[in-house]
């Protein structure tokens, strides 16, 4: 195996092959928080509607993929599962381990890539939707020749679009399990919280705002107040009380049971799938 020749971390260059949303998002919170400027930051389309969108913060926007793979020090997969090894194959003659490459396509394992591309100086990281506003979920996995260096500065730009876990590949089912498929829950729930509202006299407009802001503002709790989230609960239960009136029933109905069976199913899918 090559020498890995480290990536410079101040004046590296990024490149997407594929210009869709979750690259965009990628791009452009690399750039707001000032991780690369925009500068360093290219990729290729030839619709008009999503060059417009990276070329409006600066990102350089090329014809072909080759000429991203050409000019970047950081290569990044960001194509359909379905598309993914073509994409991949077509481009290996220009991959080489001077590179650090990265793959953020849903469901395609390290293994696969590494032989797709030739090498296995790669990273395998898994998002989550709500990186298109800033707040992402994402977990990391280092291929075989990827360095702790690369893992560093990798961990780095996904930080600026959320929180980053590193993890073995193994724990990726269940990654996508909760996370990955975490949110869709959680928009359930915030629907059904402002049906309730609605059920209990209030307007549609004020229900839907109270339940996203409340579940906005117990997450945050969570992520910042120090305490187990049953203690977190528990505080806002008094005795006697309209909180734990209201618990009752989500016991009652096996509320925490369904949530860890959506988990379960969700990471067995995706172990069938892979």
């Amino acid at each position: 195996m090559a020498t890995i020749i480290p990536i410079p971390t101040e004046s590296y260059k990024i490149g997407f092959i594929g210009a869709g949303k979750m690259a965009e998002s990628i791009a452009r919170g690399v750039v707001q928080s000032g991780v690369l400027p925009a500068s360093q930051i290219r990729t290729a389309h030839l619709g008009t509607a999503r060059r417009t969108a990276f070329e409006s913060f600066g990102v350089k926007v090329f014809d072909k993929n080759t000429q991203v793979v050409e000019d970047s020090d950081v290569v990044v997969f960001s194509v359909k599962p379905q598309v993914v090894k073509d994409v991949v194959l077509q481009l290996r003659p220009l991959l080489s381990e001077k590179q650090l490459l990265v793959s953020v396509v849903a469901g395609v394992k390290l293994k696969d890539l590494q032989e797709w591309a030739g090498h296995s100086r790669f990273i395998r990281v898994m998002p989550n939707t709500p990186a298109a506003v800033g707040v992402a979920a994402s977990v990391i996995s280092l291929g075989a020749a990827a360095s702790k260096e690369d893992g560093d500065l990798i961990a780095k730009l996904f930080g600026a679009i959320g929180k980053v876990w590193t993890a073995d590949e193994k724990l990726f089912d269940a990654v996508t399990g909760l996370s990955g498929s975490g949110p869709a829950y959680i928009y359930l729930a915030i629907e059904a919280l402002a049906d309730g509202g609605v059920a209990a006299g209030l307007p549609r407009d004020l229900a839907l705002g109270l339940a996203s802001q409340t579940v906005l503002g117990a997450a945050s709790m969570a992520v910042n107040a120090g305490k187990h989230p049953g203690q977190l609960k528990d505080d806002v239960a008094s005795p006697g009380g309209t909180t734990i009136a209201g618990i009752h029933e989500l016991e009652k109905a096996g509320f925490r049971g369904i949530l860890m069976n959506a988990v379960v199913a969700a990471a067995n899918r995706s172990r069938q799938l892979g």
